[in-house]
């Protein structure tokens, strides 16, 4: 007889849930249409993405897409980037190739995730975080999410 005992943190199961509904959330992009990618560029034209030292620039950030969140995040994450992008990073790549952004230029790198939580989302009866991963001070990805297995994932640039 094997035993196979697996510890999980909460953490990890979180944003494999977030990543989950990335896939969900991609697939009604693909069903139902999406934004263009000229709306796209115009909206990233707009947003600096630099200069995210501190969590007051990083609330102010999130602030510009009309999202208010707790001041200080409630989960903070360093984690390195895979060489090689399963599918479930991959659809989150998707997402942030949306707004502009790509994950993959971030490749074995060390990136930092900060969550915050939403204050004033509407239309959605449950807790919505606010998740952007930073390299060298440099939002590389953003979305705003609820933690539900059957809620949403959004690209927050769209948000706005």
């Amino acid at each position: 007889n094997f035993m196979f005992v697996y510890s999980v943190r909460a953490s990890t199961v979180r944003f494999f849930a977030v990543i989950i509904l990335t896939l969900a959330f991609l697939v009604g992009i693909v069903a139902f249409g999406g934004i263009s990618g000229n709306a796209v560029s115009a909206m990233t034209n707009t947003v600096n993405f630099e200069g995210r030292k501190t969590n007051d620039d990083r609330v102010a950030f999130i602030k510009e897409f009309g999202v208010d969140v707790k001041e200080a995040p409630i989960e903070t994450v360093d984690f390195t980037l895979p060489e090689n992008f399963d599918r479930i990073i991959a659809g989150y790549n998707e997402i942030q190739k949306m707004q502009g952004l790509d994950l993959s230029k971030y490749k074995n790198k060390k990136v930092t995730r900060y969550t915050y939580l939403a204050e004033n989302y509407d239309g959605y009866d449950g807790d919505v975080y606010v998740n952007l991963i930073l390299y060298k001070n440099t939002v590389i990805a953003c979305d705003i999410s609820s933690a539900d297995p059957s809620g949403f994932i959004s690209p927050l640039i769209r948000y706005k």
